[in-house]
């Protein structure tokens, strides 16, 4: 955690391999999420072409184009539509019995369609941030480099990849090797965040 820094200046000859960004997506996945839900998708952009074209829709941030790869993660709002394929695993893994198995989808089925649709993004938002953490943590242990972006046109991102109904776009994460030492910075102190009852 103390490592870890947002990277503005990135090696734009240093590549990092598909597979490994995979592992790491994958691990990620094991940050809590709202039903378990998991309503977070990703869209990895490495092809230096696409990347160029997205620095334009991201306000024209350099890293975008230096970094090896932008991962762009993705909210589902519709999320709920995978309750049976979340906890049919659950049950088939030994997490869960037929039982609470059946609960749950049926508790789900129920609750989520008649939850607002701004509820269910900003569920998503929430657990896409827990998720994005977690990715930029592993990242670092491998001896990468991240930064969050969320300064970026999101309607015109939405339209340029073609999201699917129900997806939309939450942060972006550039990913790929430090050129230059990421600046420093202060937060408050405890005592002016916390409240102890």
């Amino acid at each position: 955690m103390k490592a870890r820094k947002s990277v503005r200046v990135y090696d734009p000859t240093f590549s990092i391999p598909k597979e490994e960004i995979e592992e790491m997506i994958q691990m990620a996945t094991s940050a809590p999420s709202s039903s378990n839900l998991q309503p977070w998708r990703f869209l990895v952009i490495q092809d230096p072409e696409v990347k160029k074209e997205l620095r334009a829709i991201a306000n024209n941030q350099e890293q975008v184009e230096t970094s090896s790869a932008v991962i762009a993660v993705l909210g589902d709002h519709e999320m709920y539509q995978k309750v049976e394929q979340i906890y049919n695993q659950n049950f088939a893994e030994g997490h869960m019995n037929e039982a609470i198995t059946e609960q749950m989808i049926n508790s789900t089925r129920r609750v989520y369609p008649q939850i607002s649709t701004e509820a269910r993004k900003n569920i998503a938002s929430f657990d896409a941030g827990l998720i994005s953490m977690q990715f930029m943590l592993l990242a670092k242990e491998k001896g990468y480099d991240t930064v969050t972006m969320g300064g970026f046109d999101k309607e015109k991102f939405a339209e340029r990849f073609e999201l699917p109904e129900g997806t939309f776009p939450i942060v972006l994460i550039a990913l790929g090797k430090a050129a230059a030492p990421a600046y420093g910075s202060s937060r408050l102190p405890v005592n002016d965040i916390v409240r102890f009852i």
